[in-house]
């Protein structure tokens, strides 16, 4: 019988098997832990990962909504930049023109100073060669007068005749140089 006993008693001490009250506590404790888990734990770990969730989400719409926003400027900047470039191109070609037309013009206000010039000089020119031949002529006369005086041994002091005289004289000079310049042309 005591191995009849030993063999029951082995049974029951088994290390393997629990005992039926420990199963029944444990499994008790079991639950109790998991509904406090499931009731505290779990809505705080479901809301953390809602939160986490909503904010990665949310950047990655708040990247999109910047980065379309960004592309938006660019385009912008790029309508801007090329909007600056034509208006400089304008400004430059105007600029030119500008010039241009300034330039045609201080070329037609030096030619009409230069031809205002040469009129100028040449009617002093011709002021001075008429005071010259009235000079000269004044000075002719005089000399052919006294000279003329001389070799006829008489006065020639008659100024009518002797004014006629000298200006029949130069008239004949200066057809004969007239000719002489004809010729030579």
């Amino acid at each position: 019988m005591n191995t009849a006993f030993s063999l029951a008693a082995e049974e029951k001490m088994n290390p393997l098997l629990p005992a039926w009250p420990e199963v029944i506590i444990g499994l008790l404790c079991f639950f109790i832990v998991f509904g406090l888990l499931g009731k505290k734990l779990l809505p705080s770990i479901e809301k953390v990962l809602s939160e986490r969730r909503d904010a990665i989400e949310g950047g990655m719409e708040r990247a999109e909504a910047a980065q379309a926003e960004a592309q938006a400027l660019l385009e912008q900047y790029r309508a801007e930049l090329a909007e600056a470039r034509h208006e400089a191109a304008r400004i430059v070609e105007a600029a030119r023109e500008q010039g241009a037309a300034q330039l045609a013009e201080m070329r037609e206000e030096g030619q009409r100073q230069r031809e205002a010039i040469v009129a100028a000089g040449h009617a002093q020119i011709e002021a001075d060669k008429k005071q010259a031949t009235a000079a000269l002529r004044q000075d002719v006369g005089s000399l052919a007068t006294q000279l003329a005086s001389r070799i006829v041994g008489e006065s020639l002091e008659d100024h009518a005749r002797q004014s006629g005289v000298i200006d029949r004289f130069l008239d004949e000079l200066e057809a004969k140089a007239a000719v002489a310049q004809g010729a030579a042309k």
